[in-house]
């Protein structure tokens, strides 16, 4: 059994012409180091799948500061107008090939991150604040998921 977190992106700046180079805000770098403490004691990531676009990375750097990860890799079929399915087949694809990690975080943006949810847990479309991740229990031997749980930066325990 593996565990997918799927987050998404902390606070960022206004909309602009290159979408792509927004960065976060001074909230948005507090909500990814709040959820990275919150990830390193609840479930310690072993692999980071991130989008290419500046806010994604900077959130993924902040949430993952203090977790040594075994695989990382920046994925442009995470991005906000990416292909869900694309996506999680490339995810469950990724799952095979590398059996050393056992949970994995994706860190990407609206909307795909709820589209995501709902490829690998059907009728599961959670709404993603910033800095949000959702948990999703996978098998990879079936090809299975189960969402659990949705957690924002405002309401995590460290």
């Amino acid at each position: 059994m593996k565990t997918i977190l799927i987050m998404r992106h902390g606070e960022a700046t206004p909309m602009q012409a290159d979408d792509a180079a927004r960065q976060l805000t001074p909230t948005g770098q507090q909500e990814a180091s709040r959820m990275g403490k919150w990830l390193a004691c609840h479930y310690k990531p072993d692999a980071l799948l991130v989008s290419p676009y500046l806010r994604a990375q900077q959130t993924a750097e902040n949430a993952t500061h203090n977790i040594p990860l075994l695989y990382k890799e920046m994925c442009r079929d995470i991005t906000p107008d990416g292909v869900p399915q694309v996506a999680t087949d490339y995810l469950e694809t990724l799952i095979a090939m590398h059996p050393q990690c056992n949970t994995w975080l994706v860190v990407a943006h609206m909307p795909i991150v709820s589209y995501l949810v709902d490829q690998l847990s059907p009728g599961n479309m959670p709404i993603f604040n910033t800095g949000a991740v959702a948990v999703i229990e996978y098998d990879e031997t079936k090809q299975r998921s189960h969402y659990l749980s949705i957690h924002s930066p405002n309401n995590v325990e460290i």
